[in-house]
């Protein structure tokens, strides 16, 4: 069975690229090797170059352990946490399908 092929959009993966340089940038501040990085986070040197180049292949929890390392894990609770969207939608409480109530045995 053949895998699938993860497509990355262009605007996305410009903002991978960024991160990517940023988790670099942050390694070279710290002035860690590769090594020891990839070693702390318990994946390979190339998984990590992957991730520095900002490789849309690469496993969030990769990204999450080397950000773990680098002591900015704090930083992904920040996906997601300002939601304008769906604050919106919210507001404008748009009716949702949410799950039957359960009927009584």
């Amino acid at each position: 069975m053949r895998e699938k092929k993860l497509t990355v959009l262009p605007k996305l993966e410009k903002m991978l690229v960024q991160m990517g340089e940023n988790i670099k940038l942050a390694r070279l501040r710290r002035k860690l090797s590769t090594e020891q990085v990839a070693e702390r986070a318990n994946i390979s040197r190339p998984t990590l170059w992957s991730i520095e180049k900002g490789a849309g292949g690469v496993s969030m929890a990769a990204y999450a352990q080397v950000l773990f390392v680098l002591g900015l894990e704090k930083d992904l609770l920040k996906l997601a946490g300002d939601d304008p969207l769906g604050r919106k939608l919210q507001d404008a409480e748009l009716i949702v399908k949410g799950r039957a109530p359960k009927t009584p045995q």
